[in-house]
């Protein structure tokens, strides 16, 4: 015991008499100086009867071995976590004492391991001595290296006991666990929501504080989050790294390519909670779901009519403004939305891919055969809340909702008299204009209205049905 004494007094007094001969580091005991030789000279005489993996010093290997066992008797007596090493519950209890020891001396940061710490020096020192040898990128730590590998290897050793999706760091498989638990232990401290990262939180948090620190060098449009400014820039260079293997087509961003892959394997993974409608998108979804709430959060700040949907305040804009940017490649006839342009240069090539599986009949866009369909299920999803009377189309329900109030928001101009529909005020219009829009092809005949052109028709025909 006497020894042990001795040994334990030298390391109060800083007594270190034992010095390695290859690189003169001191020492106060002779069996630190032999586990440290073995550096040297290479050494490993203690190994793991499990793995077979070999170790300098014998504490390491019992530290090793807590692997295979899973032997943790290291526990928190504040949240009773338990730990394979001393040093990881001293760092753990940090946690809750909330003690950062290690403080960087150029931003005064602190930290509470010293690894964090030995990082964060390299931002403001801008080393970055681990470089890949793939695309020769470099990074300022070995474990951002190892990972950023995995993007040439495509090696993803982390897989959901769920959905079986791989991921090539843990971090993100305990992330993306959050989906299938509904997890979310990051909380917003000024409006409550709450999320399932914390980088996700961060980012939320510039929402508050009005920071868009990632300015755009090209147009100075400055984002609160870096990928959001990465995204924009690619407007400026054109840049579409992400193809679709099956059309070919092409997107700026990988989750644009993710969602558009879901038209060709017709996947709708977001389902409506309340009418069960399922979307392949979860914009859709949110912005579908206003459709039950009856929220219109985007207001016109012209005429303050409001809109469930952004892209639909947008366009209506251009109702005020008279900007109508997309044009007709045949007729040079211009509109202000982009699908209203797509309707019309169907007019032209005649082409109609939508086709109902009951009647055969064929339409130009998706939407009118969506509503076609309800002729042969005679659904009418539209329901007047005065009358309960319900339509299947809502542009129908729209307009019998003015017998309840009475509206007539269409004006004639010359004589003003007053319309429920916008139908009705056009072809009154004609009465003034004098336009005959609608001629018989037998006699050349023009009517103002398309039902005095088909009743003339049976003139012709001889057909008396009707």
């Amino acid at each position: 015991m006497k020894h042990l004494l001795l040994k334990n007094m030298k390391k109060h007094k800083g007594n270190k008499s034992y010095q390695c001969s290859e690189c003169l580091k001191c020492f106060t005991d002779k069996g630190s100086l032999v586990k440290h030789i073995r550096v040297h000279t290479r050494d490993k005489p203690y190994q793991c009867s499990e793995c077979l993996k070999c170790f300098t010093g014998k504490s390491n290997l019992v530290k090793h071995i807590r692997v295979h066992t899973r032997d943790k008797p290291y526990q928190c007596s504040e949240c009773l976590k338990c730990f394979s090493t001393k040093s990881n519950l001293v760092t753990h209890k940090r946690v809750h004492t909330g003690e950062k020891p290690f403080q960087c001396s150029e931003c005064l940061k602190c930290f509470s391991v010293k690894i964090s710490l030995v990082r964060h020096i390299h931002v403001h020192t801008g080393d970055k001595k681990f470089q890949c040898s793939e695309c020769l990128k470099c990074f300022s730590q070995k474990g951002s290296l190892l990972i950023h590998m995995q993007i040439h290897t495509g090696y993803k050793p982390f897989q959901c006991s769920e959905c079986l999706k791989c991921f090539s760091v843990k971090r993100n498989l305990v992330t993306h666990m959050r989906v299938h638990t509904g997890e979310k232990p990051f909380q917003c401290s000024e409006c409550l929501k709450c999320f399932s990262a914390k980088g996700s939180l961060g980012a939320h948090l510039r929402v508050h504080t009005g920071d868009k620190k990632f300015q755009c060098s090209e147009c100075l449009k400055c984002f609160n989050q870096k990928g959001n400014l990465w995204e924009h820039m690619q407007m400026h260079t054109g840049d579409k790294p992400f193809q679709c293997s099956e059309c070919l087509k092409c997107f700026s961003v990988k989750r644009y390519l993710v969602t558009h892959m879901r038209v060709h394997t017709g996947e709708k993974p977001f389902q409506c909670s309340v009418c069960l409608k399922c979307f392949s998108a979860k914009g859709s979804l949110v912005t579908h779901l206003r459709v039950h709430t009856g929220e219109k959060p985007f207001q016109c700040s012209e005429c303050l009519k409001c809109f469930s949907a952004k892209g639909s305040l947008v366009a209506h804009l251009r109702v005020h403004t008279g900007d109508k940017k997309f044009q007709c490649s045949e007729c040079l006839k211009c509109f202000n939305r982009k699908e209203n342009l797509w309707k019309h240069m169907q007019m032209h090539t005649g082409d109609k891919p939508f086709q109902c599986s009951e009647c055969l009949k064929c339409f130009s866009v998706k939407g009118s055969l969506v509503r076609h369909f309800r002729v042969h299920t005679g659904e009418k999803p539209f329901q007047c809340s005065e009358c309960m009377k319900c339509f299947s189309l809502k542009d129908s329900l729209v307009r019998h909702m003015h017998v309840h109030t009475g509206d007539k928001p269409f004006q004639c101009s010359e004589c003003l008299k007053c319309f429920s529909r916008k139908h009705s005020f056009l072809t009154h219009m004609q009465i003034h204009t004098g336009k005959k829009a609608f001629q018989c092809s037998e006699c050349l005949r023009c009517f103002t209205k398309k039902g005095s052109l088909v009743r003339h028709m049976q003139v012709h025909t001889g057909d008396k049905t009707c």
